[in-house]
């Protein structure tokens, strides 16, 4: 029911509640059986042992299980155990990732207040806020945590903070009267109060209209429950290329044993061929090489600040096409900074962000010294005054204590060297009427030094103005006229349009004698000052980030609670909104189904004064249009948009638990730019992925078309199934494992996304597969030849030359493998660990070969050094036959 349209009586009436005695303990008892606890519920949760076993359901895995049965069948029980541990290894990290997932629900559980203060049989007494009721009453006062969502009764200064709900960093004040706005959001709701938000100053009374899952955070637990976390695009990728390998091996090994039969060989001997090419075609190393990929780009995110809870998510993060950032914490530094006063026709400028009190002032852009300027002077010293807030160092961080528009002025005041203690021992404060959100005012009556007296005020600054009979123009008091009016509205004005909070100050001196009763009489001929004005300032690397990422192809969307003319004036400074981008705000959203939205999202650069609802909306838009998203967010408002989004970026310093147990990343300093790092990182991590996918494939692509056509051609097997499986997972993996630690390429972050639907084959790498593959089998095959030459009692001897030419072709083509376009677009040594992963593997081959204990289990017979000369040489046609025509290509 819409509460907040209602006047305090109808509330009562509606909710049957009695506003004086509370509700009765009978009446509870029989709500709470009617309607439940007021705690937010969680959905059904999968068992452990079923959790676990999901993680073996997908394609790949079936694959390395049907590729551990095949090594099991050929005797090999070592390669059979290591494919098994890599299963089970795999399965462990992802059942871990997603039990730690689940935490989310529980944290947000945790924001609930655990005890209120209720009405109850004519008594306020401390209850459970599990026990509370509609049409309870409850009391609360600065530092309570709210325990369910209630209409405002009473309200005296009562101001309560809601960014965690609004994305807005100010505190809202609140009022017991009725709003008639239509479809108003959380924020504008000024006389209700919701669930988890904090009570920041004054007290009040609210009855209660919605508990557990019916109150604002009980939507956002549900939206939790209910959005999908999607499967990121190299998940994608590795199961299809699983299906087409594991199609691939079924056919070659029916094709190898169907040849071989039709041609007189015999069928086991057939049967041992075909099951270990089809082991060769499936790269058993291949998960276990994308995992330590993903780990070591996430050591090397460690160091840039990021911390990655769900390995995927930094390759996922590397095609993100659109980001989704919240403005509070996120673009901004969530620190109130006065940047700018206006007194009687002069305007300073401060430099200077956040709460550190360092800065200069500035008159036209020369900087002056504030304590020359009298008018500047009592502008800083009154607001230091007339202020309740207090500046504190905790550890290397200046915190405010109080309202953060007041510690803004202590701040300002302060970057002109004042000191409020030192102040109070000039100025004694006689007395304080405290803000209150109707007069929307405070004021003070101080006596300085010499024993004068003054009355300060600060406040809304049109209602301040409206309460001046005098203006301090050029340092003297004139009587307001039209002309001054008009001055000051235009000044209002100017600062507003710059998504500056305006606070405007007056005083008037009085007599000793003059009695004071209340904030009526103090309040009235006043001599307006002048205003400061604040903003809760950018990041200032955040504009260069949004940049780098426009470069690469990546939109930034802004999205926030905060209203229109703050929003957008924010966006223009970082560079998100341009001519030819559009603002749309939460009632415009509101209005709009899911297919108009998608017709118009891609055009939006700033969504303003937005819900939960609205995030999640937007992201599942961009994500129907083909985007991939990354959303990033530190409120619980933020944590069902950022478990929707292909990869959630939480934020580590001001993120709550909610939107952190949520994300994908966590972001350890909260700085916008840390994600063009990931991106980096991300896209590097896929162009290595396809690197050694390339690999992988070429030189398993070569051993099968060796073997394929030997049969073809009735000649003796080339290679002994031990020898295939001793390449594949020996000589295949440290080489492929090395070219995931490749550095990225010098134009990695000057190219567009990548197509989501891009398949791991695309950009020609099916075809350097095929030809690569083509010319190993070749090569291999053509030393067969040389060496058996119709011999028999050569066939062993031949068989070894092969597989040393096999080995040698595949390491030389591991280098070409570093770069879309050929071994000579990038040094071959510049990555060391390659350079000793191939030394390492042609160690191992040499040792096969040459030490005898191992020669009888691997059919090798020593190779005599003229024949290493036409090893050599075939094995470098492959990779050196293409390398020069991309030469050629290049000179012409």
């Amino acid at each position: 029911m819409n509460f907040h349209e209602m006047d305090t009586r109808e509330v009562e009436e509606t909710l049957n509640a009695n506003r004086h005695d509370g509700m009765t303990e009978e009446d509870a008892q029989k709500r709470l059986k009617q309607f439940g606890y007021n705690e937010l519920e969680e959905g059904e949760k999968q068992s452990a042992l079923l959790l676990f076993f999901s993680q073996f359901k997908d394609f790949m895995t079936l694959v390395l299980l049907a590729a551990t049965l095949i090594s099991g069948l050929l005797g090999e029980y070592i390669d059979a155990i290591a494919i098994i541990a890599i299963v089970l290894i795999n399965g462990l990290l992802g059942f871990f990732q997603e039990r730690k997932a689940e935490k989310s629900l529980s944290a947000l559980k945790e924001l609930s207040a655990p005890q209120v203060i209720a009405l109850r049989d004519g008594e306020w007494k401390k209850i459970s806020s599990k026990e509370v009721v509609v049409g309870d009453l409850l009391k609360f006062i600065s530092g309570d945590r709210i325990g369910a969502d209630v209409r405002i009764m009473e309200s005296n200064n009562l101001e309560i903070e809601e960014s965690a709900l609004t994305g807005e960093s100010l505190p809202v004040s609140k009022t017991a009267s009725p709003i008639k706005t239509e479809n108003p959001g959380i924020g504008d709701m000024e006389n209700m109060a919701f669930m988890g938000t904090m009570v920041t100053r004054g007290n009040g009374v609210g009855i209660v209209v919605g508990t557990g899952m019916k109150t604002a955070m009980g939507q956002i637990a549900d939206l939790l429950q209910s959005a999908e976390s999607m499967t990121t695009p190299l998940q994608r990728r590795l199961e299809q290329l699983g299906k087409i390998l594991i199609v691939v091996a079924l056919l070659l090994t029916v094709l190898v044993v169907a040849i071989g039969v039709l041609q007189g060989q015999e069928l086991y001997t057939m049967f041992l061929a075909g099951v270990s090419l089809a082991v060769a075609a499936i790269p058993e190393g291949l998960p276990a090489i994308v995992t330590v990929a993903l780990s070591l780009g996430v050591q090397r995110m460690i160091k840039q600040k990021a911390i990655v809870r769900k390995l995927p998510a930094v390759e996922t993060l590397g095609c993100a096409s659109v980001i989704c950032s919240d403005k509070t914490g996120t673009l901004t530094q969530n620190k109130m900074t006065v940047t700018h006063i206006w007194s009687g026709g002069s305007e300073w400028t401060i430099d200077g962000v956040g709460y550190a009190p360092k800065g200069h002032f500035y008159k036209r852009e020369n900087r002056i010294e504030p304590k020359n300027d009298k008018a500047l002077q009592q502008m800083l010293i009154f607001g230091m005054l007339c202020n309740n807030a207090e500046i504190k160092q905790k550890k290397d961080e200046i915190i405010i204590d109080g309202d953060p528009t007041e510690g803004a002025l202590l701040v300002a005041g302060m970057k002109a060297g004042y000191d409020r203690t030192h102040l109070l021992n000039q100025y004694e404060i006689i007395n304080e009427f405290p803000f209150d959100s109707t007069r929307k005012m405070m004021s003070i009556i101080v006596k300085d030094h010499t024993g004068r007296r003054f009355i300060v005020t600060k406040g809304a600054p049109d209602i301040l103005a409206n309460i001046s009979d005098t203006i301090l123009w050029n340092g003297k008091r004139q009587i307001v006229s039209k002309e001054s009016t008009a001055h000051i509205q235009g000044a209002i004005e100017d600062l507003a349009s710059q998504a500056l909070r305006t606070i405007a100050i007056g005083y008037k001196e009085i007599s000793a004698s003059t009695v004071i009763l209340d904030e009526k009489e103090a309040e009235k001929n006043l001599t307006f000052i002048g205003l400061q004005g604040m903003i809760d300032p950018p990041r200032s690397e955040v504009r260069s980030a949004v940049k780098e990422c426009k470069a690469a192809g990546i939109k930034t969307v802004m999205i926030t609670g905060d209203h229109v003319i703050t929003a957008k004036a924010i966006a223009k400074q970082l560079g998100i909104l341009t001519k030819s981008s559009k603002v749309m705000d939460g009632k415009t959203l509101s209005g709009m189904d899911m297919e108009e939205l998608e017709a118009h999202v891609e055009e939006v650069s700033v969504f303003a004064r937005v819900s939960p609802e609205h995030k999640l909306k937007i992201v599942k838009a961009l994500q129907n249009r083909g985007h991939i998203v990354a959303m990033t967010g530190d409120g619980i408002n933020d944590a069902p948009a950022i478990k929707a989004a292909d990869i959630g970026i939480a934020m580590g310093i001001t993120g709550t638990d909610v939107a952190k147990e949520a994300s994908s990343l966590i972001l350890l300093d909260d700085n916008f730019a840390t994600i063009k790092s990931a991106i980096k990182e991300g896209r590097n991590i896929y162009e290595n992925i396809r690197k050694f996918v390339r690999y992988l494939l070429a030189s398993n692509v070569g051993e099968i078309l060796v073997m394929l056509f030997a049969m073809i051609m009735a000649l003796p097997l080339p290679l002994v199934p031990i020898q295939i499986l001793w390449v594949n997972l020996v000589t295949d993996g440290l080489p492929a494992m090395a070219l995931g630690l490749d550095r990225p390429e010098e134009d990695v972050m000057k190219r567009k996304p990548r197509n989501p639907k891009e398949g791991i084959f695309s950009r020609g790498l099916g075809w350097k597969v095929v030809s690569r593959g083509f010319l190993i089998g070749i090569v291999t095959l053509l030393a067969f030849i040389f060496a058996y030459d119709g011999d028999p009692e050569k066939l062993a001897y031949a068989q070894t030359v092969a597989f040393a030419t096999l080995v040698l072709a595949q390491l030389i083509h591991v280098f070409d493998c570093r770069s879309e376009k050929s071994v000579f677009a990038r040094n071959p040594f510049g990555n060391k660990y390659l350079v000793g992963a191939v030394i390492s593997s042609l160690l191992l081959m040499l040792v096969v070969i040459y030490w005898e204990p191992l020669q009888p289990i691997f059919h090798t017979i020593p190779i005599v050094p003229r024949d290493w000369l036409m090893i050599v040489g075939l094995s470098a046609v492959p990779t050196f036959l293409l390398g020069f025509t991309y030469l050629a290509r290049k000179t012409k």
